[in-house]
């Protein structure tokens, strides 16, 4: 394991252990506080900077303004060089129950041995992209013993929302909690690009349940295949979310009940990982539909820290599209993926890298001696 990794560990045990000592609602309440607005000056200066580039004004459409979304969340223009990591969260449902997936639990913790062991799809494309990975059980019902993972475990394993709530509140808050620790400890690490990914089984119909509530939304019209059903597996999933929003009766208004109702540990410790991100004021690149879904919950705990947040790829399942409309939020990629661990960001990275070379290594108008295109209100 490289040295960067290990301090990076190190940094996020320590922050880990800081919120397991604490009163849970703390970490989320000083995490709330930090979270101001992204930087607006930055980001019309990088705008400015792209169209000093001798290129088509907006040429390079969606990845300008990704890059300016950078400059606007770590408060400068200059977007340099920056070490990325992926952090992947572990939980499994109870939900699985229900036979809403191929899958049982025990292949969450087959993946998460061969995701320390950097074996997975996700590890692969991540070492392509320079992203170090960083896997840790916050709700997986058997945990593994491996030094590479870190172990933030709020409890092993989510309730059957079809009969009752996936957790108490105060277990949704911690593992919320979870994800503000590791994303401020890769931060203090100075991993200034951060990705959260997720493993476990049943947490389509986890987060088309929330989905559902939080968009105020037919709740079959959301639920997908997930890693692939046939037509009659995916009718039971379609009764099951409608069922788990029935049982439960979430309150729309309220994030942390939609978590701990018909939510899952995964989905929680990611929302607060993109708080965390906003609080460290450092830039997150969301993934498919279940980051979405922990993004929007973050979205309506703190306005703010949609400012922060950078879209990658658009998920195959149904809630993918809703879910990025009211974030408002684009995803240059629309490859039909549905692999989860963060893969859809990893497939982005490369992309997002060639852009920022341009936006600083590229000649400008005046270097080259052309005339610089000017905007037109009549231009789209």
């Amino acid at each position: 394991m490289a040295e960067a990794t290990e301090t990076a560990l190190a940094c996020i045990r320590e922050e880990v252990e800081r919120a397991f000592s604490s009163a849970p609602g703390a970490v989320l309440e000083a995490a709330l506080s930090r979270i101001a607005p992204a930087d607006e000056c930055a980001r019309a200066a990088a705008y400015a900077a792209w169209d000093s580039i001798a290129h088509p004004l907006g040429g390079l459409g969606d990845f300008e303004d990704a890059v300016a979304c950078i400059a606007a969340a770590q408060g400068s223009a200059e977007v340099a060089e920056f070490p990325r990591a992926l952090a992947v969260f572990f939980s499994d449902n109870g939900v699985v129950a229900e036979g809403v997936s191929q899958s049982g639990q025990d292949v969450t913790r087959a993946v998460a041995r061969n995701m320390c062991e950097g074996a997975t799809s996700a590890c692969r494309m991540a070492a392509f992209a320079g992203a170090e990975v960083v896997p840790v059980d916050v709700g997986m019902a058997r945990g593994i013993e491996d030094a590479r993972m870190v172990r933030a475990n709020v409890r092993r394993g989510s309730d059957n929302i079809a009969h009752g709530a996936a957790m108490s509140r105060d277990g949704a808050v911690r593992a919320i909690e979870v994800g503000i620790a590791v994303a401020c400890g890769l931060a203090r690490a100075d991993v200034r690009l951060l990705v959260a990914g997720e493993m476990g089984i049943g947490n389509t119909t986890t987060s088309a349940a929330v989905a559902a509530v939080l968009l105020r939304a037919d709740a079959r019209s959301l639920v997908g295949r997930g890693a692939g059903l046939s037509d009659a597996s995916l009718a039971r999933k379609r009764d099951v979310v409608e069922r788990a929003i029935d049982a439960n009766s979430p309150d729309p208004a309220d994030p942390i009940d939609v978590l701990s109702k018909v939510g899952g540990f995964d989905i929680a410790a990611m929302c607060g990982f993109y708080l965390g991100a906003a609080a460290s004021k450092a830039p997150a690149l969301l993934d498919g539909v279940v980051s979405c879904t922990a993004a929007l919950c973050a979205a309506r705990l703190c306005s703010n820290a949609l400012g922060y947040l950078v879209g990658t790829h658009a998920s195959s399942e149904p809630a993918s599209q809703e879910l990025l409309r009211e974030l408002g939020i684009k995803a240059p990629l629309d490859a039909g993926m549905h692999l989860g661990e963060g893969a859809g960001a990893m497939a982005y990275l490369p992309l997002l890298d060639s852009a920022l070379r341009v936006y600083r290594d590229g000649k400008t108008f005046t270097a080259t001696g052309m005339a610089a295109y000017e905007h037109f209100e009549a231009w789209k």
